[in-house]
C-alpha cells in the first residue's frame, strides 16, 4: 500500500530541479572561482609594478632586493655581492606587506 501512494503523487517538477542546480553554480562560482580570479589579477597586477629597490619573497621562500626588472625576469640581491636572476612569476609577495601583517597580528 506505501508503494501504490508513492506512485500516486507523481514524478517531481523539473523547473525546481533545474533552479536547485542553477543555485548551486552560482554559489560554486561566488565562493570559488571569483575569489581566485581576483587573487590571480592582483598578484599580476603586483608582479607588473616591481621596482628596482622593492623587498620581496620568492615562492620558495627566498628573501631579497629588487636590482633590476626585465620583461619576464628579475634580479635580486639576497646578500651583498649576491644576485640571483628570478622570473617574475616566482615572485610571491611583497616583504613590507608581509612584515604589516605580521604587525598587526602581533598587536
Amino acid at each position: 500500500m506505501l508503494t501504490a501512494t508513492f506512485l500516486l503523487q507523481g514524478e517531481p517538477n523539473p523547473m525546481a530541479t533545474y533552479l536547485m542546480f542553477g543555485g548551486m553554480i552560482l554559489v560554486f562560482y561566488l565562493f570559488m572561482i571569483r575569489p581566485q580570479q581576483k587573487k590571480a589579477k592582483d598578484a599580476k597586477k603586483f608582479r607588473e609594478s616591481l621596482q628596482k629597490g622593492t623587498k620581496v619573497v620568492t615562492i620558495g621562500g627566498l628573501h631579497g632586493k629588487v636590482v633590476e626588472v626585465a620583461d619576464s625576469t628579475i634580479l635580486l640581491e639576497v646578500d651583498s655581492n649576491v644576485r640571483l636572476r628570478f622570473e617574475k612569476s616566482a615572485i610571491a609577495m611583497d616583504n613590507s606587506q608581509q612584515l604589516n601583517e605580521a604587525t598587526a597580528k602581533a598587536q
